[in-house]
């Protein structure tokens, strides 16, 4: 049998006995502080969890305060999705705390603090309900008890704070000593493992520090893109012999990867172009489909109207009917452009208004309130002509009461809001959500429509802006009238607007 003798183990086998013997060692020693130790980071962990606990439910406390507070004062569609975003974080850190009648002065407080959140989260959702619903009595009501229970509670919160330190405390002064006892044991271990390491490594490696320290310096060269040096050949069947051929193949599979990684870079960067310029074109195809449709029922309604209004009236009334009809016309026409001024879709507007008054005879109660100069403020053509088409057509029409329709332009510090509001039909939740998610499709041969609906107007602002949600409707319900609200981002339309005076 033949003998088996140390020298004859491969540099991992040595490596591996030393390192199991080593191990085997410290391993003995670190069980014995095993249970300790675990037990004390269990301890530790509770301690930390109970203030880390309160400490989170105060910050996102504060945290739904703030987003109420913030969205009564700007009102905007961010600041109202960052108070629900907050206040269901708060509810899910509410159910982390007791509920139950426990005798336990901790256990009650939070429970205490459950309750009044409960109630405070009641009236902070009526607030907001409020302010939406432009009730000024009840939302003024529900903020004052919002923020008295604001106040109990976090006097709530301070207290339990004091408590769970006056706890934690005795229970950390224990910890201390455990801890001090277990890092000076740790520290022995240490040293130990210092001195017995430093020994097995200088062993282990004695014969491999020549070859290692070329073969670092031949990846030094490598790393700086020289890929012509190679480690010098050998015929060593060891791991370093292995090595250092797995290495020279490695560098020429890199090499060989470089090239193609840059003739593939150059293929996608290429390719990325292709389809940014492709993408540009699709968006301008987009807006100029969606900004072409008109029907020519319509055209042909009002042109009818002109004609009956020639036969019953003198020439002057019909020459101003004609002249408002072609300004109306040759602006929904308008070739090569994507967007408009402001005080265009006004104007627009007001053509619409007057040539639905020649033909309805003045039955449509229209106003209009502009509150800033809007001369140059840049927007997609034929935005607002369509929203007050649909508050006649849907809201004013078929009503038995006196319609009446209020178009006001209002500049905000990074937005304009420009609100049509009417005293019609109203709108249900569910038929709100509809035209908002664009599943209501209008007909463009409907005799009294352009045929540009409010699909088209929510699409065209989306594409224009790149961005959602510039759109919003309220109604109180049905017979309710209806408030349609455009909001116009400042952050690209101020570029246009020279004299923003409002």
């Amino acid at each position: 049998m033949k003998k088996i003798r140390w020298s004859d183990f491969s540099l991992v086998s040595k490596i591996m006995i030393e390192v199991g013997v080593l191990a085997v060692l410290l391993f003995s020693i670190n069980m014995l502080f095993y249970a300790r130790i675990n037990n004390s980071m269990q301890e530790m962990d509770d301690v930390y969890a109970s203030n880390a606990q309160i400490t989170e439910l105060g910050q996102v406390f504060d945290d739904v305060q703030d987003s109420m507070y913030q969205y009564l004062k700007v009102k905007n569609s961010q600041a109202l999705m960052d108070y629900y975003q907050n206040e269901a974080k708060y509810r899910q850190e509410l159910e982390e705390l007791n509920e139950q009648n426990i005798d336990d002065s901790v256990k009650l407080l939070e429970k205490k603090i459950r309750k009044m959140s409960e109630a405070y989260l009641s009236c902070t959702a009526g607030t907001v309900a409020a302010k939406r619903g432009r009730n000024v009595e009840k939302y003024k009501q529900e903020y004052d008890k919002s923020l008295e229970l604001y106040s109990y509670i976090q006097s709530s919160m301070d207290e339990l704070n004091k408590q769970l330190f006056k706890e934690n405390s005795q229970t950390y002064a224990a910890l201390r000593a455990v801890m001090r006892y277990l890092e000076i044991s740790n520290m022995v271990i240490m040293l130990l493992v210092v001195v017995c390491g430093m020994f097995l490594l200088i062993t282990a490696t004695r014969e491999m520090f020549l070859p290692l320290t070329n073969m670092a310096e031949t990846a030094q060269l490598v790393g700086q893109g020289n890929f012509n040096v190679k480690m010098p050949p050998t015929d060593s069947r060891d791991e370093l012999g292995e090595v250092t051929r797995a290495f020279n193949t490695m560098v020429e599979n890199l090499s060989l990867y470089i090239a193609r990684t840059k003739a593939g870079m150059e293929k996608e960067q290429q390719m990325i172009e292709r389809e940014l310029l492709m993408e540009t074109h699709l968006k301008e195809a987009q807006l100029k489909y969606l900004q072409s449709q008109i029907n020519p029922h319509f055209l042909f309604n009002s042109l009818n109207a002109g004609v009956q209004l020639a036969m019953m009236e003198d020439a002057e009334k019909t020459s101003i009917f004609v002249e408002k009809m072609a300004d109306f016309f040759r602006y929904n026409v308008k070739k090569g452009e994507e967007d408009a001024t402001l005080e265009e879709e006004l104007e627009a507007v007001d053509n619409y208004i007057y040539i639905l008054n020649v033909r309805f005879a003045g039955d449509i109660h229209f106003s209009k309130k502009v509150e800033c100069d809007v001369g140059n403020v840049r927007v997609p053509s034929m935005i607002l002509q369509p929203v007050v088409e649909n508050a006649v057509n849907h809201g004013i029409r078929n009503i038995d009461w006196e319609g009446h329709i209020n178009l006001s332009v209002e500049r905000w510090d990074d937005h304009i809001e420009i609100s049509v509001l009417d005293n019609g039909l109203g709108m249900t939740r569910e038929q709100i959500e509809r035209v908002l998610s664009k599943k209501v499709h209008s007909s463009s041969g409907e005799g009294d429509s352009t045929g540009i609906g409010m699909n088209n107007v929510i699409s065209r602002l989306e594409l224009y802006y790149e961005c959602d949600g510039l759109m919003e409707i309220y109604s109180e319900g049905e017979g309710m009238g209806t408030e349609v609200v455009i909001n116009i981002p400042l952050e690209r339309s101020e570029k246009n607007v020279q004299n923003p005076a409002c």
